[in-house]
């Protein structure tokens, strides 16, 4: 898949290949020239991705060949255990978690997860979790708060399902009960936004000691989309509207809404699963050093204060 402003790059990428299966097919020396265009690909990307606006990142962040939570867990630990069920309804499978060996330690992981195609994506639901996938949430939050083990949680999703039946079986509560019950969580607690971070969905499972987000994600009360459809009842504004959200983690971090970014390979993290989830274990290992010297109590109060402060104004 290939994205309108990724265009130049793949048609030099293509040059590029020719240019390596002329020279093998008929055993011509072109490596001053291959170099050459590597380099000036490899300018154009920098140039490219550097500069990307905030409508190209939502893009991005929606790349079919994004990692997923799975993908990252799945790299990241050792003997990762998936749990599931609410012990009430069923098992949404559009939110997933379990426990995994990370370093030698125990931790909990949680997060959203979409599909990779039709059939996937339908029992995924597309990454938007039912009430039922809130409180398979917090169920395992609650199971790794009485075995002290951290929890992670890796957020991406277009929201929570807004469907009728969800409705009636308490979305609202549901979501706000997780916000209640993460404030007073005992252990530590990090969030990461790997792709979509939005609305009450997003945030159902991101109240946490640290909050992360990769370098072409997204965060917002909502999507560019549905913000274009409510303020000017068209899609077509989508790009305008992705602008006066401020959404990315540039603007989120200037906001003081997140502690850090988490930068990602050249192109994207689909461009290299591996880095990405190396560089992921170690903000999640190094958080988890800063947050193990606090007591309980401590980190609850810095919790509830960090959030408390956000979007007050003194003048």
């Amino acid at each position: 898949m290939v994205l309108e402003f990724e265009k130049p790059i793949a048609d030099l990428e293509q040059k590029l290949q020719e240019m390596k299966d002329l020279a093998k097919g008929r055993n011509i020396d072109l490596t001053s020239d291959i170099e050459s265009l590597e380099d000036k690909i490899l300018a154009l990307k920098k140039e490219t991705f550097e500069n990307l606006t905030r409508w190209q990142r939502v893009q991005l962040s929606r790349h079919a060949d994004r990692p997923y939570a799975l993908d990252y867990i799945y790299e990241i630990t050792n003997d990762f255990i998936e749990l599931h069920g609410d012990r009430s309804v069923k098992d949404d499978k559009a939110m997933v978690g379990g426990l995994g060996d990370i370093e030698g330690r125990t931790v909990m992981f949680i997060g959203q997860q979409k599909g990779r195609n039709t059939k996937q994506r339908q029992e995924r639901n597309f990454g938007m979790a039912n009430p039922e996938g809130y409180r398979k949430a917090l169920r395992l939050m609650k199971m790794a708060e009485k075995f002290g083990k951290p929890i992670v949680t890796l957020i991406d999703t277009p929201g929570a399902f807004p469907g009728l039946e969800a409705e009636e079986r308490g979305q609202g509560e549901a979501i706000a009960r997780n916000l209640k019950e993460m404030f007073m969580l005992k252990v530590p607690v990090i969030c990461i936004i790997i792709g979509e971070g939005a609305s009450g969905g997003a945030l159902g499972i991101a109240i946490g000691d640290r909050v992360f987000m990769l370098e072409n994600t997204w965060y917002s009360v909502i999507s560019p989309e549905s913000c274009s459809s409510i303020l000017w009842r068209s899609w077509d504004y989508k790009e305008q509207a992705a602008e006066a959200l401020k959404l990315t983690a540039r603007d989120m971090k200037g906001n003081g809404l997140i502690d850090d970014i988490i930068p990602e390979p050249l192109g994207g993290a689909h461009r290299d699963l591996k880095w990405m989830s190396k560089t992921i274990k170690e903000a999640i290992l190094n958080s988890l050093k800063e947050l193990d010297k606090q007591k309980p109590e401590k980190r609850i109060e810095s919790r509830i204060e960090k959030f408390c402060s956000m979007g007050v104004v003194v003048e």
